[in-house]
């Protein structure tokens, strides 16, 4: 249940009105994992909405050292909503603030984000962008992982996966999904449709607002669920509040869902396309007569979009397992190019009936293990850079891109092809995040120390399973 409320009087109306004894504190940490603490409700005056709670922020990697510890989060009213698992319970999201001088936390995902929806505003280019995201995930049956110094492995359990097919598991076994052949599937090969819907009832029922819900591709129980476009803020907070219903859901019904982008080796990865659209005085941006009937202003975005890809995938695919999904031929957008209808290139020029309002970018290198508050406000903030440069996109690649000749390759840019390489351009290439101190220095430079260090490094440093087949006898 959402308040749809705007003041902090009507968040204490509701409390009183649902019987609300528990208020759930929520926060993005810098990686963008949702954190939280829960205070009675009898403690949630008027007042709270403007001074705040007070917490360690010194036990989360990426944040304030242990001599600068205390902290503030200040609930954000309009976020609340009725907890679809916790008994009566009202979930806020929060800023984070310095609990001295109340100003805003730089490393606070949440304040990046207002920043880059004001700096936008700051220009005149446009008074509001949205963003669609259609996110992919998988459920599976039931997960085992280790890493230790004598080790490691993982287990994948899937009733939906054809490697299940011929073990006797409850849901019946033959009804498997072959291997690529799981998109739009109809039950009973579908396993998962209850559980999608579900999920966007659940969804619908707390305020976000859902476009569609589908099987996708992959086999082994691999999902989509899209949300309705909204502002940048609005869309990155319906993001956490995704995960967290999609991980519960799954768990009441005895799976276990994740949102790591490539869990499942030779079969398609998830991703988290982008539909993107900026208006002005309620009019699109970027509907014109253009190719793909789009504006000028609109193939500068995209031209900024393609020019800081490098850069921007340090954000938008910010896990060494995400670049185990960006490999041509499973249905991921490794071309720095765009095209008309086509889903191999970076960006898809969606088909519409005409209608101007629906005229869009797709941007689909992003993952859903992502901090959406950041990669959000740093797409936003490389389409700003290429209208304001006037940032060509080049010529279109109207064909499949993974069969293009040797020759033509060479002419195509491509994702970076490692966490690390993403690191060394987000290094190189960050003034156009600077803009507006939407993205600080510290915060640039705390990501990518953080990212190299706990990540790229500790990947680095371990023996993977498949080397021993490759190198044991050598």
């Amino acid at each position: 249940m959402t308040t749809n409320s705007s003041s902090p009087r009507e968040v204490i109306a509701l409390c009183r009105q649902c019987e609300i004894q528990a208020v759930d504190l929520r926060f993005a940490d810098f990686r963008g994992h949702q954190r939280h603490f829960t205070i009675p409700v009898e403690q949630l005056t008027e007042s709270s909405f403007e001074d705040g709670f007070g917490f360690d922020g010194s036990s989360m990697q990426g944040w304030q050292a242990i001599h600068e510890s205390d902290m503030l989060v200040v609930p954000d009213s309009q976020s609340a909503y009725v907890d679809p698992f916790m008994t009566r319970t009202l979930v806020m999201l929060c800023n984070v603030k310095d609990p001295v001088t109340h100003q805003s936390y730089p490393r606070d995902p949440r304040n990046v984000a207002r920043n880059a929806e004001m700096y936008m505003l700051s220009t005149g280019i446009a008074d509001r962008v949205t963003i669609g995201p259609d996110v992919d995930f998988f459920v599976f049956d039931k997960v085992s992982f280790d890493q230790n110094e004598h080790e490691g492995y993982y287990h994948l359990h899937s009733a939906d996966g054809q490697w299940s097919r011929g073990i006797d598991m409850e849901v019946g076994s033959g009804t498997q999904v072959r291997h690529r052949e799981g998109y739009l599937s109809m039950p009973p090969n579908d396993h998962l449709q209850n559980l999608r819907t579900e999920i966007m009832l659940a969804l619908q029922d707390s305020g976000v607002e859902v476009a569609r819900h589908h099987r996708e591709v992959s086999s082994g129980g691999q999902c989509e669920v899209a949300l309705k476009a909204d502002s940048l803020l609005q869309i990155s907070d319906r993001l956490l509040r995704l995960k967290y219903i999609v991980r519960n859901i799954a768990r009441a019904k005895g799976k276990v869902a994740t949102f790591m982008p490539k869990p499942v080796w030779n079969d398609n990865g998830s991703g988290m396309h982008l539909q993107l659209a900026m208006w002005k005085d309620g009019a699109p941006l970027f509907a014109g007569s253009g190719y793909g009937g789009l504006s000028e202003t609109a193939m500068h975005a995209m031209g900024g979009i393609l020019h800081h890809s490098p850069a921007l995938l340090a954000f938008c695919c910010p896990t060494t397992n995400s670049y185990k999904r960006l490999i041509p031929h499973f249905d991921a957008p490794v071309n720095l190019s765009y095209s008309y209808r086509n889903r191999s290139a970076a960006i898809r020029i969606p088909v519409n009936s005409g209608d101007e309002s629906e005229r869009r970018l797709e941007f689909r290198c992003p993952d859903s293990s992502c901090n959406p508050y950041l990669a959000n406000s740093a797409v936003l903030m490389a389409m700003l850079d290429g209208i304001q440069n006037r940032i060509s996109p080049g010529k279109p690649l109207d064909k499949d891109l993974y069969d293009l000749a040797p020759e033509e390759q060479q002419d195509v840019a491509s994702t970076p092809a490692s966490l690390e390489a993403a690191l060394d351009a987000l290094e190189k290439d960050h003034d156009f995040l600077l803009r507006g101190d939407v993205f600080t220095p510290d915060v640039i430079e705390t990501w990518i120390e953080y990212k190299r260090t706990v990540e790229v490094t500790a990947i680095q440093q371990r023996p993977h399973p498949y080397e021993f087949s490759m190198y044991f006898d050598c």
